[in-house]
């Protein structure tokens, strides 16, 4: 697989040395494309459980590869708390679990709003959280398209969040600042990604709809 993708894609990560070698970590990632949860595993040294939609496994190459990363089947309609339980425990077990944070597909390089069924996971965990920005990957297999097409897509690993200032926006009141938060620390890994790709940035479309982005200590 990885040589398929760096042949068709001329696929490359970069900051994967931000995951940590040992213990649970959550990585929140932009989504463009059904390509994504490979493109984020392929770099990976490793395993790592990803959750997706549930209709996603019912397509019969993607299902397979998804069960072969330990993914994690949720129901849009019907989340329920039991995923929530599911991704806690295996966090707590020294897992890595990744997140598209959207919620649903978005193309272009502007994250979309970030929905906040997350965020019960964030408040109950204690492990890095670690943004994961990709690009070109809604390019080389865009919506409504049957068959992937030739296209460079690059993901880049963030730093991890800084604990203190995640602890700082748990609380019930400051919901909007830490939706913020993640919407800006996953645009900033979409635009370093969109410029190893020599893409446009579009930096100014990342406040329309979310007011000011707050910043984290580099």
């Amino acid at each position: 697989m990885a040589v398929v993708f760096s042949l068709l894609f001329r696929f490359r990560a970069f900051g994967v040395d931000n995951i940590p070698s040992s213990g649970g970590a959550l990585l929140l990632i932009n989504h463009q494309s059904y390509l994504d949860p490979m493109v984020v595993a392929l770099p990976m040294t490793r395993p790592l459980s990803m959750v997706a939609r549930k209709n996603l496994y019912e397509i019969p190459i993607l299902g397979r590869i998804m069960r072969g990363l330990y993914g994690l089947a949720i129901d849009r309609d019907a989340p329920g708390t039991g995923i929530i339980r599911e991704m806690i425990r295996r966090l707590e077990h020294g897992f890595l679990v990744g997140i598209f944070p959207e919620g649903t597909r978005s193309s272009g390089l502007e994250v979309a709003r970030i929905k906040p069924g997350f965020l019960s996971l964030l408040r109950r965990t204690e492990v890095p959280v670690i943004p994961v920005g990709i690009a070109g990957a809604d390019r080389a297999f865009p919506k409504g398209a049957r068959f992937v097409r030739p296209a460079r897509i690059c993901v880049t690993f963030g730093k991890p969040i800084p604990e203190e200032v995640l602890a700082a926006l748990k609380t019930r009141d400051r919901e909007q600042e830490l939706l913020s938060l993640v919407r800006g620390c996953l645009q900033a890994e979409v635009d370093r990604s969109a410029e190893r790709l020599g893409l446009a940035v579009e930096q100014a479309a990342t406040t329309a709809n979310a007011g000011e982005l707050p910043s984290i200590p580099d």
